[in-house]
């Protein structure tokens, strides 16, 4: 198979974040299951982002094959007195090679603001991981027509003192707050009109050059029923799946939806 966007280098990425669900063993017999329906497959990057206690048994059972795993958040410190965190150099040294940074979660629950985000960026690059950089509106910020505000604040600031070079491994992740887990998705052509507000801050940032390499992924309540409309979308390039990640037969149905 080839990559939706070869002139461009834009190989799609499809990764599952399992937020606060599943043990070693529930993780274990995923992949068990999940592998075989994948094999073989290199149009997409696959990626499994399980929580942390997952994550030794996650890359043990997927060593060979074509899924990567990656942690869901870290902190921008390499070690010290932070209960309850884990750095980048602890991920890369189980051997994660991605991190989901920004989650709307992480936001909203815990209190992360675009410049702890920034700093973690940051910090995962210099551990060569590969981050997945969430972006996203609120309902309300939506309605009030804010989003292309949002978006662009968000990602202007996340990428602050970024060097481009340094930035061409990361991966940003639009995730419209309202449609992630309510059931409710953003139409394709709703996606697709804040990736390109997305890759054209990028552009502003880090010149348009990365901007125009750089994958976006859509997240959003994407399941097998929309994901070949939402994926063929020439400005999205991939997605970060929640919910329908954590069964292996409907993860891979995702993972194999139709190129047009």
């Amino acid at each position: 198979m080839t990559t939706r966007h070869p002139e461009l280098s834009r190989k799609p990425v499809i990764a599952a974040n399992w937020k606060m669900y599943k043990n070693p063993k529930q993780a274990k017999e995923f992949i068990t299951a999940f592998l075989p329906l994948v094999h073989g497959h290199n149009r997409d990057e696959i990626v499994l982002c399980p929580p942390f206690v997952d994550l030794a048994v996650a890359v043990e059972a997927t060593h060979g094959s074509n899924v990567h795993i990656g942690g869901q958040n870290m902190h921008w410190q390499e070690e010290g007195a932070f209960t309850g965190e884990i750095s980048a150099a602890m991920l890369a040294a189980v051997g994660c090679t991605y991190v989901i940074l920004g989650h709307s979660e992480r936001r909203q629950f815990f209190g992360e603001t675009d410049e702890s985000v920034n700093r973690k960026l940051q910090a995962a690059l210099h551990a060569k991981l590969t981050p997945i950089f969430c972006v996203g509106e609120l309902l309300a910020e939506r309605e009030a027509n804010k989003t292309e505000e949002v978006l662009v604040r968000q990602t202007a600031r996340g990428l602050a003192n970024i060097a481009p070079e340094s930035a061409r491994r990361i991966v940003v992740a639009y995730e419209p707050v309202w449609a992630i887990g309510t059931g409710r998705t953003a139409t394709p052509e709703m996606a697709a009109e804040a990736h390109l507000v997305i890759r054209s801050q990028v552009a502003s940032s880090l010149g348009r050059e990365i901007a125009e390499g750089m994958r976006i992924l859509y997240g959003g309540s994407v399941k097998p029923e929309n994901a070949t409309s939402l994926l063929n979308q020439p400005e999205i390039d991939g997605a970060l799946v929640g919910g329908a990640s954590l069964d292996p037969q409907s993860f891979a149905k995702i993972v194999q939806y139709t190129s047009r």
